[in-house]
């Protein structure tokens, strides 16, 4: 018997029918792969890291063999598909050598604490350019927003320095001052994939709501800007949302220019929901049990958690600290920008008993301090830095996240999650309407993604994959971008659509023969 996964509607199509456990149908005999409506021969991918297959932190070349379109186009092939080609790194490790900002892929390994945890590399190679290799099908483009794939000059060497460029499509863009569109619609594609729009919020959401500056080896942080009414990216700073009709005009723009070269059909993705994956979804945000706190439990509830209480309450504002509990686990205090500061008010109340000096530092770092709720997410890089020292804060009020409030960005807070929320269902309304109106195949990437942070997860021929990290099997050391099974499992969805609309048999893959998180 010949093996082939292939989505139900191919099944429906040749009146066939099985029961099945799990997320795809197995066993189908005799199937004949069939491109139906489209032609495979010359498919292009659009997007950003997802696309390219970025993984572990970084975009490295046995990553990218298993990133999503790379997966597609193999079963496409069954189909007539043609070639397809990717920019692949020069190594396996990924970075940039003398760029700051692109270190190698995280792998783990055991830390001086004796804890297993991820490591990032040494970057292995410099900028490179491989533009006489292409044309590329895969013109995925880590970092890059909605507006970065029309924009002019996004893969000029010489815009690096000024922010304007982005080093991933400076290797393989055919021309200073071409587009990544630009660049799709000379291959003329006989069709194409689109997933855009991710990283006009995930980099608020992965940075706590927070833009930074360094100046002379200081770095400030200050609130990141939710844009609205204004769809000129020129004046955004790097963390902003971007605004919904920016997202959608983007991706209009993409959709019109990939038609004025015959590119009709396709499929498009929405966006996924940034708190249903690990970076956001693996800290507690009440990690501070009994245990951990030991003895200082007792004297933080007598010398800091039971003054400030008493002050707050006194300001009506008593609910933002409780004393800590000796039974139970207790939430991290956190700095939430959204409240009324009240620092002022916190010196003058604790000036008579611990003089102006302390009290006005003791002011400044609670004024706006909070514990945590569940509301919250505690990102994934925070982890690390819980019960450290913060530097410059006097002691004994200088414990991360104990006696210390874990400053904007380390946290994204109730407010900033609701910001992200709120620009994801309008990426996503116009991204659904898109596909309508062009007439393509949708993928609702989002509901996929929660499907995996749900409890069940997803099975798989008897494997279960979810959005635990490291354990899960779906996502990388990132907490952010999926392993090759994770991206199998995104193929698939592809797949299904592009079966739905264009009346192709497209086999599915199986998510278990592509690789996971490596273990030491």
């Amino acid at each position: 018997m010949k093996k082939i996964i292939i989505s139900t509607l191919a099944v429906s199509a040749l009146l066939f029918t099985t029961s099945c456990e799990n997320d795809f149908d197995t066993d189908v005999k005799d199937i004949q792969v069939t491109s139906g409506e489209a032609n495979f021969s010359n498919y292009v991918s659009l997007g950003n890291s997802l696309t390219s297959g970025y993984r572990d932190g970084a975009l490295y070349s046995s990553g990218q063999n298993e990133s999503y379109p790379s997966i597609i186009a193999m079963q496409m092939k069954l189909a007539g598909g043609g070639a397809f080609k990717q920019p692949l790194m020069p190594n396996d490790v990924g970075g940039f050598i003398g760029l700051p900002g692109f270190p190698g892929k995280l792998t783990l390994q055991v830390t001086a604490s004796g804890s297993l945890g991820p490591v990032a590399s040494s970057p292995a190679a410099a900028l490179d350019n491989v533009t006489a290799g292409g044309p590329y099908h895969n013109m995925g483009v880590p970092g890059a927003k909605s507006f970065h794939l029309v924009a002019p000059g996004y893969g000029s060497a010489a815009n690096l320095a000024l922010g304007a460029a982005n080093p991933y499509f400076v290797r393989f863009a055919t021309s200073a001052t071409t587009s990544v569109l630009q660049d799709a619609m000379a291959q003329k594609p006989t069709f194409f994939s689109l997933w855009i729009g991710n990283n006009d919020v995930l980099s608020y959401a992965t940075n706590g709501g927070t833009n930074s500056q360094t100046v002379g080896g200081v770095t400030t942080y200050t609130p990141a800007t939710v844009q609205s009414g204004n769809v000129n990216p020129l004046t955004y700073k790097s963390n902003d949302i971007s605004d919904p009709n920016l997202v959608a005009g983007s991706i209009k723009g993409v959709l019109d220019g990939l038609k004025s070269v015959g590119t009709t059909k396709g499929v498009i993705a929405n966006i996924p929901y940034v708190t249903s994956i690990p970076f956001f979804t693996t800290v507690p945000y009440n990690p501070l049990t009994p245990t951990t706190l030991g003895a200082n439990l007792a004297t933080l509830n007598t010398n800091l958690y039971g003054p400030l209480k008493q002050a707050l309450t006194a300001f009506g504002a008593g609910d933002r600290i409780n004393l800590l509990s000796s039974t139970s686990s207790n939430p991290v205090l956190i700095k939430d920008v959204a409240l009324t500061d009240l620092s002022a008010q916190l010196t003058a109340a604790l000036t008579p008993a611990l003089g102006l000096p302390t009290a006005t530092a003791f002011g400044q770092i609670f004024g706006q301090a909070r514990q945590a709720t569940s509301e919250d997410y505690i990102l994934l890089t925070t982890s690390s830095l819980i019960g450290t020292a913060a530097p410059g804060a006097p002691a004994p009020a200088n414990v991360y996240g104990i006696s210390y409030p874990l400053q904007n960005q380390h946290v994204l807070t109730k407010t900033e999650a609701s910001y992200v929320k709120t620009a994801v269902d309008a990426y996503n309304n116009s991204i659904k309407s898109l596909a309508d109106s062009y007439g393509l195949a949708f993928v609702d990437g989002n509901a996929k993604m929660v499907e995996l942070n749900g409890k069940s997860g997803i099975i798989y021929d008897g494997v279960r994959y979810t959005a635990k990290f490291v354990t899960g099997g779906a996502f990388s050391l990132d907490g952010v971008h999926l392993t090759g099974r994770g991206y199998a499992v995104i193929a698939n969805e592809f797949i299904k659509s592009i079966n739905t609309k264009y009346k192709s048999t497209l086999p599915q893959v199986d998510p278990n023969k592509y690789s996971g998180v490596k273990f030491p």
